[in-house]
């Protein structure tokens, strides 16, 4: 897995923190540098936890599925783009509220980051240094940490019309970096 494939997963997987955050951002009157640096910790810190939860998963079954690993990577990139892009044209509105409390931000946090989950599992195949790992897990926090910051921003200045399209290209993303790995994997493409 290459640097821009990396940027590209973690700016896909950024996409449902941002969306949140817009809605922090929505929801807040008068926003502090603290409501920045508490929605960018939360969620760019379990953007970095999953996936490498996720990684040491994968790691334990890697083994039995090595054979199939690239169609694991792409299904499971398919099912979260696909998610992801349903959600965007989903006409229900979300619940935006202004409460930055540790148990409202956990809660957040964790469902906007299951996602990474399913993709740290996809690196125990594409992964195999621990160096590379960490890289790629701190991109992906830092990634969120910021793009989480932005969406705060926006969510205040321009309310949520930005919401949608981020989910939308994060969804288109992951399922064509879960192509490229299928076909990869195949040997269609080298």
């Amino acid at each position: 897995m290459g640097i821009i494939e990396l940027l590209l997963i973690a700016i896909g997987l950024s996409m449902d923190a941002f969306a949140v955050s817009v809605c922090k951002g929505l929801a807040t009157q008068k926003l502090r540098i603290k409501h920045y640096l508490i929605t960018g910790l939360w969620f760019g810190g379990f953007q970095a936890l999953m996936p490498t939860i996720g990684y040491f998963l994968g790691s334990t079954f890697e083994q039995y599925i090595t054979s199939i690993d690239h169609w694991v990577a792409f299904v499971l990139l398919s099912i979260i783009g696909i998610s992801m892009i349903k959600e965007s044209f989903s006409d229900e509105e979300d619940d935006c509220n202004d409460c930055f409390a540790a148990k409202t931000m956990l809660i957040m946090s964790v469902a906007t980051s299951i996602d990474a989950l399913a993709v740290g599992i996809t690196f125990a195949f594409m992964i195999h240094t621990v160096a590379y790992l960490i890289f790629a897990v701190c991109s992906i926090g830092v990634t969120t940490f910021l793009l989480s910051i932005f969406g705060v921003k926006i969510g205040n200045i321009f309310g949520t019309r930005y919401k949608s399209k981020a989910e939308l290209a994060g969804g288109i993303i992951l399922i064509l970096i879960g192509v490229k790995i299928l076909l990869e994997g195949i040997g269609a493409i080298a």
